[in-house]
């Protein structure tokens, strides 16, 4: 009796072939909502203006739970919310500056048009009662 094992004649072949994996298309289901939490952290941290970017991340970080909860349409409403935020917080602190900016440089040249006006006016010399006198 043959002890040997494993006897070589039963071995299995190895096929260095693989065979295609089957494609798998999920249908209908829409990827979870975005939080974002980036995007308000920042908000808070360097632009907060009128403090929307601290609102925008406690709404980030509503959705966020609801998200981990499984809730998704609440998190998908609180993350809708923390977008808009976030929009209305970096819009005010990029445009007001702009705005504050062009008013200053308007008025420094009203302010040296004006200046220059009064120059002249100061500067004119009246001749005619410099004809009087002689």
């Amino acid at each position: 009796m043959d002890t040997s094992y494993p006897r070589e004649d039963y071995l299995p072949t190895l096929s260095h072939k693989r065979e295609p994996s089957p494609t798998v298309l999920a249908v209908g289901v829409s990827p979870p909502p975005r939080d974002h939490l980036i995007w308000s952290v920042f908000n808070t941290i360097y632009m907060n203006f009128c403090c929307l970017g601290f609102v925008a991340l406690a709404f980030s970080v509503k959705a966020r739970d609801r998200k981990v909860a499984g809730d998704v349409e609440a998190a998908r409403h609180f993350s809708s919310k923390a977008r808009c935020y976030n929009a209305l917080a970096t819009a005010g602190s990029v445009v007001l500056p702009l705005l504050l900016a062009a008013l200053v440089i308007t008025g420094v040249i009203h302010l040296s048009k004006l200046a220059q006006e009064s120059v002249g006016f100061f500067t004119y010399q009246f001749s005619g009662s410099d004809e009087e006198d002689k």
